[in-house]
């Protein structure tokens, strides 16, 4: 009989423990949604300016499908399209495409410590890494208790769909409307500009927007706006370097004087001491 209330209190217990989980990661699932709200509002007509301009290069809609789910490069894609239209060859593509999505690179370096611990997910992450999910994965906190790496996840997968839902239901709006899509293009660009303002105010350190203002200013000015984006993030990038090595430096200097001030204070106790002792 006793074994058989001990099975009863760990199959409740186990019973309580997956309700828990399930309720944590409904709320959770819920909480990132909230947060990828505005990245629904500009992905969905977006996605749908990609589809109409593919189906305006003669492609079906199943191929906005697929682009979006394997490719998922938002800029990127509207690039595929043209060069396709431009009957571009492999080594275009590639370094027009290499030359786009640089920045990811200095995304990912900024990341290195948010996505640590998140081994199973981290592939994703990686793949479904673009400018609106990395403004709001640097953003966002975890809620308490929940799990980073599920987040995160729900994020990225969620800004996902949005891209695919959008640029299928373009694509196939697109074979039964003419529209006229000038300007719509520029819906990626007024995203990310709400989503930078976001994090302007809700971040306590200014200094990267400051210095990102004034590498993008002295890059337009210096430099052709066709190239002024990869300069600047460059020069954005060693302005934060140069001025973490300075506080780093007054950091070690700080230690050092203090361990200087400690050193001599010890042989003056020492001698206090020995005086007392006497």
């Amino acid at each position: 009989m006793r074994q058989k209330g001990k099975r009863r209190d760990s199959m409740n217990l186990m019973e309580e423990k997956r309700h828990k989980t399930k309720k944590g990661n409904k709320d959770l699932f819920l909480t990132a949604l909230k947060t990828t709200v505005p990245v629904f509002l500009g992905y969905i007509p977006l996605g749908m300016a990609f589809g109409f301009l593919l189906d305006g290069a003669g492609y079906h809609w199943i191929y906005a499908f697929i682009m979006s789910l394997l490719i998922y490069a938002g800029a990127g894609q509207f690039l595929t399209v043209a060069l396709l239209a431009a009957g571009a060859g492999l080594t275009e593509f590639v370094i027009a495409t290499l030359l786009l999505n640089l920045r990811h690179a200095f995304y990912g370096l900024s990341l290195l410590e948010k996505f640590s611990g998140i081994e199973k997910v981290k592939p994703y992450l990686i793949f479904a890494l673009t400018d609106e999910t990395y403004a709001l994965l640097t953003t966002s906190k975890v809620p308490e208790g929940g799990s980073k790496s599920r987040f995160y996840f729900y994020i990225a997968a969620l800004d996902h769909i949005y891209w695919i839902i959008g640029s299928v239901i373009g694509a196939v709006l697109g074979s039964m409307l003419n529209l006229n899509l000038e300007g719509m293009t520029f819906v990626l660009t007024s995203l990310f500009v709400v989503l930078t303002i976001e994090q302007y105010f809700n971040s306590s350190v200014r200094f990267p927007f400051v210095a990102a203002v004034g590498a993008g200013a002295a890059s337009l000015i210096l430099f052709s706006p066709d190239n002024m984006l990869l300069i600047s993030i460059i020069l954005g990038t060693l302005i934060l370097m140069g001025r973490e090595k300075l506080i780093q430096g007054d950091l070690n200097m700080n230690k050092g004087i203090k361990k200087a001030h400690s050193a001599a204070a010890q042989p003056v106790k020492v001698q206090e001491r020995s005086k007392e002792e006497s």
